[in-house]
C-alpha cells in the first residue's frame, strides 16, 4: 500500500477501470451460453484431454469447432476451474476487455503523456461492439488484448533496435494466430512498419531482424495446425468447415480467402452460408439454434442474416413468404423493404455496400465503432503536424504514431471495401487503434489550439464534424426511439455548441485557459455519451450469442418481442428426454446434419455426443458406408432428416429416410412446434409465387420441418444377418 500514490492521475484510470468492469460484468448472467456453438465445443473441451487439444464440437470427437485453440483453452480452463456455465466461459473475454483497457492506458502514456493514456483507455471502455464482444464467448478481445501486448514489446523494441523484443512482439502475434488466425495478421503493416522506419539500428539489421522475426512468427503461428495435420486422420476428429480435413485449408480456405471474397467454398452468394437445397443450414422448426450465419440478426433479428431475398432489381421483395418477413423493417418510397439502420442490418458485414462510406451507412456497422473515428483521424493529423513526421522517424513519438496509424488504416480499408465473409463483431478490431489516436489527437489539437496560427482551427473543425458525424448515425433511428432524439440534442448541445465557443474564442483571441479547459472537457462529455449509453444497452438487455452487438435496438427488439431465433428454447426439452429414454449402446445420442439446431443443446444440456458435418452440414466427415457400418454395430440409432438445407439433400440422410422409421412428432416435439411446421408447410406453398430468384433463396419449395427416424428396426435385422 505504500507504494499506491492516490494521484489525481491514479484515481482517474482507477475509476476508468472499473466503468469498464461495470460494462463488462454486471449483469452478465443474462449472456446465458452466448454462442451455443462454441460453448457447446468447450463443453466438450472439459470432458476429455483429447476434446480438449483438438477443439471438438462434440464428445467423442468427431469433428472439431471451425477455429483455432487458444481462446477456446482458455474458456474451458474457466469452466474446469468456476464449473461449467455461461458466466465461466464468457469470463475470459471479460477480463481480456478490462485488461485492453488498462493496457492501452499504458501504452499510449509512454510516449504522449498520461491524459492522453486516459482519454485512450475511457474511449475504449465505452466503444459499443468492444464491450458487446467482451460479453461474450467469442474470442476477438483476447486477441486484441493479445496484439496491444505485441504493440508493447514492438514499440521497445523499434526505440532501441533490441532483437529479443522484436522476437517476443511477433510470437505473441503468432499466439493471437491460434486465437482468431489470420485476423491476428491485419496488425502486421503497423508491426513491420513501426521496426523498419526506426532509426535505432543500421537499416540492414532491421531487415535482418524482420526475417529471423518472420520466421518466429509462423513457426509460432502453425505450430498446432501443423500437429494437427500430422496425426493419422483416425486418431482426431475431422477438422470443421474444411474441405479436405486440413487445419492448413481451414486457415486457407474458409478462414482465410473466403474472408476476403477469394475462393468460397462453404458459403454461397456473398458469403451467406447455405444448405444444399439453397437454402441455409437449418434447426427446429425452420430456424436453427444456433444461426451463426443464418436467420438471426445483429441482435436477434430473425432474417437479418440471410442472404439477400433480392429480385431483379436487387431490392427486397415486397411480398415475401408468409412468416418469413423480417421485423424491425421500414418501406421506402417504392414500398420496398428496407432494414432499419442502427445494429439491425446484414450479420454479414460483407453484405453491406462496400465503399468508403460503409462503415458510416444506415446498415449494421455504422453504430458499433463509428462514433469517435472523425476525431481520430484529425488527432493523427495534428498529432502529425506537432511532431513534424516525415521521412525521419528519430523519436519515440513518431514510431507510436506510425504503429497506431497503421494499424488503423488497413482495417478502415478492409471494412469498408471487403466482400468477403465477416461478422460486425469483428469491428472490435478497430476500436484499440481509434481509441489510441483519440486520445493522443486531442491532446495534440488542443496543444496547437493553445499556441494559435492556422493550426489552432483543427480542433474546433475536429469536434464539429464528429457532432455530424454522431447525429447522422443516431438520425438513422431518430422515429425508432425516444432515447435517439435525446441523444441528438445532448450531442448537439454539448459537443456542437462548444465547437462553436472554440470558434469565437479563436476569433476574439481570448486566453482564458480555464474556460477552454472547461470547454474540452464538455466537448468530449458530449462526444462519449452516445456510445456509452450504446454500450450500457448490454447490462440490461440480452445481445444475440452469435451475433453480439450492442446499441438501441436490443430496447426496440424487447420492446417488439423479438427473441433471439438462435438460441435454444425449451422444446428441445423433450426431445433430449425422448432420446434419453431410448438410449442404450448407441455411441451417438442423435444424428443432425448440421452443429447448429439442436447439436449444441443437446451437448450442452446431456454430455452426450451428437454426430454432424460441420457448421455448415457440408463436411465430407464421413462417407455413407462408413455411417452404415456405425449403424450396423449400433452406435446410431435416431436421424433428423430435413430442415433449413444442411442434409436436405444429403445421401446419408436420404438413406436414413429410406431405412429409417419415421417417430411421430408428437413423441418429441410439443404442440407449438408441430403447429409451427404447419405453418412452415404453408410457407413452402407460397414459394410458388415468387420468382426464381427469390425461389431459390428460400430453398425451392423444399418441406423446412426436420424429420425424426428411428435406424434400430435396421440394425436389428442387419444383426440377425
Amino acid at each position: 500500500m505504500k507504494n499506491i500514490k492516490f494521484t489525481k492521475e491514479n484515481i482517474m484510470l482507477t475509476l476508468i477501470l472499473i466503468l469498464s468492469t461495470i460494462l463488462n460484468f454486471s449483469n452478465l448472467g443474462i449472456e446465458g451460453y452466448a454462442n451455443l456453438y462454441y460453448a457447446a465445443g468447450v463443453k466438450s473441451m472439459t470432458l476429455s484431454l483429447k476434446n480438449f487439444f483438438f477443439v471438438s464440437f462434440d464428445p467423442t470427437s468427431f469433428v472439431t469447432i471451425d477455429k483455432p485453440p487458444l481462446g477456446f483453452w482458455l474458456q474451458a480452463i474457466s469452466a474446469k476451474i468456476f464449473g461449467y456455465n455461461g458466466w465461466s466461459i464468457i469470463l475470459p473475454q471479460a477480463v481480456a476487455g478490462v485488461v485492453s483497457v488498462g493496457l492501452i492506458y499504458v501504452l499510449v502514456k509512454r510516449t504522449f503523456g498520461s491524459k492522453a493514456g486516459l482519454i485512450s483507455a475511457l474511449c475504449l471502455a465505452v466503444t459499443p461492439v468492444f464491450v458487446a464482444v467482451s460479453r461474450n464467448n467469442t474470442c476477438d478481445n483476447l486477441l486484441v488484448v493479445t496484439l496491444l501486448v505485441a504493440c508493447l514489446f514492438i514499440s521497445k523494441a523499434a526505440e532501441k533496435g533490441n532483437l529479443k523484443h522484436l522476437l517476443i512482439s511477433l510470437a505473441i502475434v503468432g499466439i493471437g494466430f491460434n486465437i482468431k488466425m489470420l485476423q491476428a495478421y491485419m496488425i502486421l503493416p503497423a508491426l513491420y512498419l513501426t521496426y523498419l522506419l526506426s532509426n535505432a539500428v543500421s537499416i540492414k539489421k532491421r531487415i535482418i531482424h524482420l526475417i529471423a522475426g518472420t520466421v518466429v512468427l509462423l513457426l509460432v503461428s502453425f505450430s498446432w495446425a501443423c500437429i494437427v495435420d500430422l496425426v493419422p486422420v483416425k486418431d482426431r476428429p475431422y477438422v470443421g468447415s474444411s474441405t479436405n480435413n486440413s487445419e492448413l485449408e481451414l486457415i486457407i480456405g474458409h478462414n482465410g480467402l473466403e474472408r476476403l471474397g477469394i475462393g468460397v467454398t462453404s458459403t454461397k452468394g456473398g458469403g451467406a452460408p447455405q444448405g444444399q437445397n439453397g437454402m441455409m443450414p437449418g434447426g427446429p422448426n425452420g430456424s436453427s439454434e444456433q444461426n451463426t450465419k443464418d436467420m438471426q440478426g445483429q441482435n436477434g433479428n430473425n432474417n437479418q442474416g440471410m442472404p439477400p431475398m433480392s429480385g431483379k432489381d436487387g431490392n427486397m421483395p415486397s411480398d415475401p413468404p408468409s412468416g418469413m418477413q423480417a421485423p424491425n423493417m421500414s418501406q421506402d418510397g417504392k414500398g420496398m423493404q428496407k432494414p432499419n439502420g442502427g445494429g439491425q442490418g446484414g450479420t454479414f458485414g460483407g453484405q453491406e455496400q462496400s465503399g468508403i462510406t460503409r462503415l458510416f451507412s444506415n446498415n449494421s456497422l455504422s453504430d458499433q465503432i463509428i462514433w469517435l473515428f472523425p476525431l481520430a483521424v484529425f488527432g493523427f493529423i495534428a498529432a502529425a503536424l506537432k511532431e513534424k513526421l516525415n521521412k525521419k522517424i528519430d523519436n519515440e513519438r513518431k514510431l507510436s504514431l506510425i504503429l497506431w496509424s497503421m494499424w488503423l488504416l488497413p482495417e478502415f480499408i478492409y471494412f469498408s471495401f471487403t466482400k468477403g465473409l465477416f461478422h460486425p463483431y469483428y469491428l472490435t478490431m478497430m476500436a484499440a487503434p481509434i481509441s489510441a489516436l483519440v486520445g493522443i489527437g486531442v491532446i495534440a489539437m488542443w496543444n496547437l489550439y493553445n499556441e494559435g496560427g492556422w493550426k489552432s482551427w483543427l480542433l474546433p473543425q475536429a469536434l464539429m464534424i464528429n457532432t455530424l458525424i454522431q447525429m447522422l448515425i443516431l438520425s438513422y433511428n431518430y422515429n425508432t426511439s425516444k432515447i435517439v432524439k435525446i441523444l441528438i440534442v445532448t450531442v448537439l448541445i454539448l459537443s456542437g455548441l462548444s465547437s462553436i465557443l472554440f470558434v469565437l474564442v479563436n476569433v476574439i483571441k481570448r486566453d482564458n485557459i480555464g474556460f477552454k479547459k472547461l470547454v474540452i472537457s464538455i466537448a468530449m462529455i458530449g462526444l462519449l455519451v452516445t456510445p456509452l449509453v450504446y454500450s450500457a444497452t448490454t447490462i440490461f438487455y440480452k445481445m444475440s450469442g452469435t451475433f453480439p452487438a450492442a446499441g438501441l435496438s436490443l430496447i426496440s427488439n424487447k420492446e417488439q418481442g423479438i427473441g433471439n431465433m438462435g438460441e435454444a428454447n425449451g422444446s428441445n426439452d423433450k426431445l433430449i428426454k425422448f432420446l434419453k429414454s431410448h438410449k442404450t449402446t448407441e455411441k451417438y445420442l442423435l444424428v443432425t446434419s448440421t452443429t447448429n439446431g439442436y447439436a449444441s443443446d443437446i451437448i450442452i444440456k446431456t454430455d452426450e455426443s451428437v454426430m454432424t458435418w460441420g457448421f455448415f452440414g457440408t463436411d465430407k466427415a464421413i462417407t455413407l458406408d462408413e455411417f452404415k457400418k456405425l449403424v450396423d454395430n449400433g452406435e446410431i440409432r435416431y436421424v433428423m432428416v430435413g430442415g433449413n438445407g444442411g442434409g436436405a439433400n444429403n445421401e446419408i440422410m436420404n438413406w436414413a429416410k429410406e431405412n429409417g422409421k419415421l417417430v411421430s412428432e408428437s413423441e418429441w416435439k410439443d404442440s407449438n412446434d408441430i403447429n409451427n411446421n404447419i405453418s412452415n408447410k404453408d410457407d413452402n406453398k407460397n414459394k410458388e409465387n415468387l420468382d426464381d430468384n427469390t425461389k431459390q433463396q428460400f430453398g425451392n419449395k423444399q418441406d423446412m420441418s426436420e424429420q425424426l427416424y428411428d435406424l434400430k428396426d435396421y440394425t436389428d435385422k442387419a444383426t440377425k444377418k
